[in-house]
C-alpha cells in the first residue's frame, strides 16, 4: 500500500512508541490529537502530555480539544481528509462521526488480548490477576468500549519477574511494530477483521489508590502478583509507624505467622498463606532500595506486625 494520510490520537508515554514509529514510517502524520496540557510540578505550570511534546518537537500540528462531541470539532477532524486515524491511549470517547470520518476508520492499539481486559488498565490487571500471557491487539474501533473487530495481535508471556513497568515497555515496542505492519497491509486480504468472542470478556478498571494498600491476609502468591502489577507506579505499600513504604519487588517464600508479622531480620513478612521476602522498597522522597539498605537506616524489627 502507498503512504497513508493519518492522524494520531494519544496521550501518555505508552503512546509515544507508536507515534515515533509512525513518524519514521512512509506514512504522513498530518495532525496529532492529545489531552489538554495540565498543571504539574511545584510551580503548577501547564505541562503538555508526552505525545503533545513529541509531536510539537516534530513540527506537527497538535489539537487538544476537551471533547470530540461539538459539531465544529468533528467538522475540523473530517476536514483533515484522512485515510485512517491511529488511536493509542487517547482518553476521550470518539463519537460515531469521528469514527466514520477516515476512509479506513479509526484503529486502536490495545494492550491486551481482547476481549480479556477491555478498559483503562489492562497491563496492571493482567499481572494482578496472575495471567501468564498477554499481548497487544489492533482493533477497528466501534462505538462500544473496546468492542470492535480485531485486525492483528501479538502475544508475549508474563513471567514471575514481569512488572507493570517492564510489561509496559515490552507491549509499547510490540504495538509500535504491529501498527506499522498493519497499516502497510490495510485494505488488502492480509488484514482480516475477526469479531471478538462474546465469552471471556473482562474489564480492566482504572487503578484506585485504595487498591495499592497491601492486605497481608491474602496468600503470598496473590500478593506477589499484586505488587508486580503496581510496580513501579503507583506502588503497593504498607504502613509502619505512620510511614508509608512502597514494595516494588517481593518473592514468595516458605514461612508462617500472623499476617503482616515480620519473621526475620531481612524483611520476610507472613501472609495469609506463606510469606513474602521483600526485595525492593521505596520510602517517600527516596530512591528505590534493597531491604538490606532500607534496614541500615530504618528500623523494622522481627516480630513487628505491619499494617
Amino acid at each position: 500500500m502507498s503512504a497513508l494520510r493519518l492522524a494520531f490520537m494519544g496521550t501518555p508515554d505508552f503512546s509515544c512508541s507508536v507515534l515515533k514509529a509512525l513518524l519514521a514510517s512512509p506514512h504522513e502524520v498530518v495532525c496529532v490529537y492529545s489531552q489538554p496540557p495540565r498543571r504539574a510540578g511545584r510551580g503548577k505550570a501547564l505541562r503538555p502530555t508526552p505525545v503533545h511534546q513529541m509531536a510539537e518537537d516534530a513540527g506537527i500540528e497538535v489539537r487538544t480539544p476537551v471533547s470530540l462531541k461539538p459539531a465544529d470539532v468533528q467538522a475540523e477532524f473530517a476536514a483533515l481528509d484522512l485515510d485512517v486515524a491511529v488511536v493509542v491511549a487517547y482518553g476521550l470517547i470518539l463519537p460515531k462521526a469521528v469514527l466514520d470520518a477516515p476512509k479506513y476508520g479509526c484503529l486502536n492499539l490495545h494492550a491486551s488480548l481482547l476481549p480479556r481486559w477491555r478498559g483503562a488498565a489492562p497491563i496492571q490487571r493482567a499481572i494482578m490477576a496472575g495471567d501468564t500471557e498477554t499481548g497487544v491487539g489492533i482493533m477497528q474501533m466501534a462505538e462500544g468500549l473496546d468492542t470492535g473487530d480485531v485486525l492483528a495481535e501479538r502475544r508475549c508471556p508474563i513471567t514471575p519477574e514481569t512488572t507493570a513497568g517492564s510489561l509496559h515497555d515490552t507491549l509499547a515496542a510490540l504495538g509500535a511494530d504491529l501498527m506499522v505492519e498493519t497499516l502497510g497491509q490495510l485494505g488488502s486480504a492480509a488484514v482480516k477483521p475477526v469479531p471478538q468472542p462474546e465469552e471471556g470478556v473482562t474489564y480492566a478498571a482504572k487503578i484506585d489508590k485504595a487498591e495499592a494498600a497491601i492486605d497481608w491476609t491474602r496468600p503470598a502468591a496473590e500478593l506477589d502478583c499484586h505488587i508486580r502489577g503496581l510496580s513501579p507506579f503507583p506502588g503497593a505499600y504498607f504502613e509502619h509507624d505512620g510511614t508509608r513504604i512502597k514494595v516494588l519487588q517481593a518473592s514468595p517464600v516458605a514461612g508462617k505467622g500472623t499476617p503482616g508479622e515480620v519473621l526475620d531480620d531481612s524483611l520476610t513478612v507472613a501472609c495469609g498463606d506463606g510469606a513474602l521476602s521483600l526485595v525492593s522498597l521505596q520510602r517517600a522522597g527516596k530512591a528505590p532500595m534493597s531491604a538490606k539498605v532500607l534496614l541500615n537506616g530504618y528500623k523494622i524489627g522481627k516480630g513487628e506486625v505491619l499494617s
